[in-house]
């Protein structure tokens, strides 16, 4: 039975990704930070969870061989780069590091799947985005995920690891709850008229976290040497056309302004070119219009 280290297994792309590899008939450790009892994380799947900040160290205390370990934890915000630069490096840089090494001297055999993001390539217009394409991140989150990249190529062509990096897109789906959606159901559901921030024009990939995991798993199961591959839908869409999808599922007829203000570190414009995930015989199969529909059914669930 195939082995799996799910850095970061309590957030909610770790425990998806957890879930997706059990469902495949793997053993699943997760490590991370959350207060979890057994009967609930083996509901995503999880065998074993060690709470506990990832490390060179912790993962020693562990003990185990892996076969996949996929690095799930870490920072996951653009404005929380801002606010706090250091630790967000600590928990992109340094947790990328502990894992490389710790595969480098314990687990030589063992492959490295990185979830990164397209800030590290900044902004590159209104134009599917090739992972090939050069830019310079616009933020710490950008700055931290492309030097954890950087890690992940000079370990694997110093130490010959197998590293796999995928870099996701607008992750979406039941149980998030931060971000867009989630600051859109709040506003939608409590008032008649709206305010983001932006102009409503600047577009995203929205890619389904149920097929975010099972490109991670797919493309695991096939990498050998250093490759980089896009996760999103191939599609972009305004995302004004997203808060309106939201309204329509909520019933309401609202009133929704933009203040013409991007915040700092935000691209204008998201769209991947997912050829080469497809290559690997993935498709996104959740299409944005049901998964919207899906998250709203979600959100009114909380609030019965």
């Amino acid at each position: 039975m195939k082995k799996v280290l799910v850095t970061g297994a309590y957030g909610f792309l770790g425990r998806n990704v957890a879930k997706e590899f059990k469902t495949a008939g793997s053993y699943v450790v997760g490590i991370g930070h959350g207060k979890w009892y057994k009967d609930e994380y083996a509901k995503w799947g999880i065998d074993e969870w060690n709470e506990t900040t990832i490390t060179f160290e912790a993962l020693l205390n562990i003990n185990k061989k892996f076969d996949v370990i996929v690095h799930c934890g870490g920072s996951g915000s653009v404005g929380f780069s801002y606010e706090n630069p250091y630790e967000d490096f600590q928990k992109s840089v340094q947790s990328t590091l502990s894992l490389l090494e710790y595969i480098r001297l314990q687990n030589a055999n063992c492959k490295f799947i990185y979830p990164s993001s397209p800030a590290v390539q900044g902004n590159l217009g209104d134009a599917p985005i090739l992972e090939d394409m050069g830019a310079i991140p616009v933020s710490p989150y950008g700055f931290h995920k492309k030097i954890a990249e950087e890690l992940c190529h000079s370990y694997h062509n110093s130490f010959n690891i197998d590293v796999g990096i995928v870099r996701y897109f607008s992750i979406y789906g039941e149980g998030l709850k931060k971000q867009l959606l989630w600051d859109a159901c709040r506003k939608i559901k409590e008032a008649d008229n709206v305010t983001f921030f932006g102009t409503g024009k600047e577009t995203r990939d929205w890619i389904h976290v149920s097929d975010a995991a099972s490109l991670l798993r797919i493309f695991s199961e096939n990498i050998k040497g250093f490759e980089i591959v896009n996760c999103g839908s191939g599609v972009s869409t305004e995302i004004e056309k997203v808060i309106a999808l939201i309204s329509k599922y909520f019933e309401r007829d609202i009133k929704v302004d933009f203040n013409g203000v991007v915040k700092e570190g935000d691209p204008i414009y998201f769209w991947a070119d997912v050829n080469k995930a497809m290559a690997y015989g993935w498709k996104p199969m959740v299409e944005l219009e049901r998964g919207l529909e899906n998250y709203v059914k979600f959100f009114k669930t909380l609030y019965k």
